[in-house]
């Protein structure tokens, strides 16, 4: 990972400052004020061009030690300006700009605790994170962080609630007022993403999550404040040994969807790598032996259904081979899937010759994506670590998808939230030691997302999701049309989404009444308006043949990024997304919608470069839904036609209801 041209000035350190410290953004419009109270609480507040987005909001935390709510005093202030250029491994762009001002503050407790506060403006938000420096107090046991968001206007908040399993549900709206009742009392997950009245947007979540619980908020009191996920059956949140830094607190502020999405403050916020020597981090196109399980056609477990035969994993090597596909997941090839009471990640079942598998994949330069799946038994993976991947690795397997299916996760702590304090320490566990091997880690039943990514860029994809499996067996018919249509402004936001995309065939023979909400249009754009460098095209191979001109996208389409940019959308409507192939010059489009018909008009200025002529062309591949298509009774009525266009040129495209597009623009110079 490259970084350059770093600019840092640090100012004098102002001991007992007697004003309110303020940091603003680099450009001026967004300033932070930490405020002090007469008997020592202290709390923040937020404006945007001298108008208060956040008023007044407490912060501090309750602590078996001492209550670190009030009895503080202000000792000393520092700031820092930093400007700075890096470079992804992978993402949804390869340079990512990092400007913001920092305004960090040191605080002493009358009972001696000393913590300090550090934020950081951007143009487009903030962050702040506590920080217990080196001192006498050793440990701290969190039973409560206060700190909260005031809001000054109203807002609809975008959210799932808290105890959604894996963070499977349907996001929805919430209306918080200016008074701050909210239109439900649940306790809710972070994030959250937030419009306004006036027309901006806000994203509420945090960033660079280790060694503490995941962030929930409710609302009380006119704000939302923070719920930590406790230990399990305990008032403990978190045990802290100092020195420490908590995650950070974080507010995307944008008056414009587009700008929303665009931003990388959670990013920039995370540690620069850790990896030395990065490039067996590469982002990859997959298919697997997974759906088949879903509609009931094979089963995880050995039988004569079995699905991780050597024989079918034959063909599903031949066929991704064939068709540029650069990698194959197999569920279902070790022992345990019979009883669910102990999987063995290194003995395969009798049908499942690993060896053999292993030199064909190489042998056809295909990889073999490894499948971990622990039933909830964290604990057991982590004992067994190095033998797990000592034994992939030796057989060339280079990426693994895990799976924690358990309500409640069994840690080396014994019975916990996946998202507490020892399960957030597991999955970091897990990711350091699959970067010791040269493995990618697709986390499935994962914590939400928090940007690790630009630390340990071998996290390559997390489910955390309600994703395409539910269209296969959930009782409620499976996902309606609006549901892709919120996540690329709520999970997604939070990090890449193995949504697994890319269903063909709708008929649906395990729940007759339940099946995917869309067009096969819709499938395609997914593949563009759901980001993950490790993508998935999910069906099965004679799926794909039934339409394989339509098939031809998902092997031409790319999973990592030069730029990427929101064209259009609406939450819980529609959207619209360009991306540009990383060391190219083709750009790939797509979109999605709701159960509502829409036309769209897609100006390409996006495609102007200072080195090209200004008519520098461009040969359009467009898939697109036909004009009585629609996802209920037509859902494969479809349309490929090829156009030359620059970038003075607008596509018009329709989409059908539950329907999308995808298009490819090859520059042709």
């Amino acid at each position: 990972m490259k970084k350059f041209g770093i600019i840092s000035f640090v100012s004098l350190l102002l001991i007992a400052c007697s004003s309110s410290p303020v940091v603003t953004s680099p450009d001026g419009s967004l300033s932070v004020r930490l405020e002090q109270s007469g008997d020592g609480e202290i709390s923040y507040s937020v404006a945007r061009d001298e108008q208060t987005i956040i008023s007044s909001s407490p912060l501090g935390f309750l602590t078996r030690e001492q209550p670190l709510q009030s009895g503080f005093k202000v000792t000393g202030t520092k700031k820092e300006t930093y400007s700075s250029e890096w470079e992804t491994v992978w993402g949804e762009e390869r340079v990512i700009e990092d400007q913001h001002n920092s305004l960090l503050v040191s605080l002493a407790h009358e009972s001696g605790i000393l913590m300090d506060i550090e934020f950081r403006v951007f143009n487009d938000g903030f962050a702040f994170r506590y920080i217990f420096p080196e001192q006498e107090q050793k440990e701290l046991t969190i039973t409560d962080e206060l700190t909260a968001y005031r809001f000054a206007g109203s807002a609809e908040a975008w959210s799932i609630p808290w105890r959604t399993e894996y963070y499977e549900g349907l996001w929805s709206k919430r209306t918080i007022s200016g008074n701050g009742q909210p239109s439900t009392r649940d306790t809710l997950c972070s994030p959250i993403t937030l419009e306004f009245a006036d027309g901006s947007y806000g994203f509420l979540h945090e960033a660079a999550l280790a060694d503490y619980p995941a962030q929930n908020l409710y609302v009380r009191e006119g704000a939302l404040r923070t719920y930590l996920t406790p230990w399990f059956n305990s008032e403990v949140k978190a045990y802290v040994t100092t020195p420490f830094s908590t995650p950070w607190r974080m507010v995307i502020l944008t008056k414009t969807l587009r700008e929303l999405v665009a931003s990388r403050i959670m990013l920039n916020l995370n540690e620069p790598c850790k990896i030395e020597d990065t490039s067996w981090i590469r982002p990859m196109k997959f298919m697997g032996i997974w759906w088949g399980m879903h509609i009931k056609t094979m089963t995880w477990e050995q039988g004569p259904h079995h699905g991780a035969t050597t024989e079918n994993m034959e063909r599903y090597l031949h066929f991704a081979k064939d068709h540029g596909i650069q990698a194959v997941l197999a569920e279902g090839w070790n022992l345990g899937w019979e009883d669910w009471k102990h999987f063995d990640f290194t003995t395969p079942y009798d049908d499942w010759d690993m060896d053999y598998l292993s030199r064909l994949a190489d042998s056809l330069g295909v990889q073999i994506v490894g499948h971990n799946e622990t039933g909830g038994n964290a604990a057991d993976y982590e004992k067994n670590l190095d033998t797990i991947y000592r034994y992939h690795t030796a057989h060339g397997i280079r990426a693994i998808k895990t799976g924690y299916v358990a309500p409640v996760i069994r840690t080396l702590d014994g019975l916990q939230w996946n998202k507490g304090q020892s399960g957030v320490r597991h999955y970091r566990k897990v990711i350091e030691t699959a970067a010791k091997y040269h493995i990618m880690i697709d986390n499935h039943e994962p914590v939400m997302p928090t940007g690790l990514q630009r630390t340990y860029p071998n996290l390559v994809s997390q489910e955390g999701v309600r994703g395409q499996e539910w269209n296969a067996w959930s009782n409620d018919g499976g996902s309606p049309c609006e549901h892709v249509t919120v996540l690329p402004f709520t999970r997604i936001m939070a990090g890449p989404v193995d949504y697994t995309p890319g269903v063909f065939h709708f008929e649906n023979p395990v729940i007759p009444t339940t099946r995917v909400h869309s067009t096969l249009m819709n499938q395609l754009g997914l593949f563009v308006c759901f980001y993950s460098p490790l993508q998935m095209a999910c069906d099965l191979p004679e799926h794909y043949m039934e339409h394989a001109d339509a098939f031809t996208f998902i092997e031409h389409v790319p999973c990592d990024w030069e730029k990427s940019l929101l064209v259009d959308g609406k939450i819980g409507d529609y959207c619209v997304f360009a991306r540009q192939e990383r060391g190219g010059s083709n750009w790939y489009l797509g979109g999605i919608t709701d159960e509502e018909a829409r036309d769209v008009a897609i100006p390409l200025d996006f495609l102007k470069q200072q080195s090209q002529a200004p008519h520098h062309k461009y040969k359009a591949v467009i898939y697109q839904d036909a004009e009585d298509a629609n996802w209920e009774s037509r859902p494969y009525a479809y349309s490929i036609k090829e156009m030359e266009v620059t970038a003075s040129d607008t596509l018009l495209i329709r989409m059908a209801p539950g329907g999308g597009f995808a298009a490819e623009l090859i520059d042709e110079n």
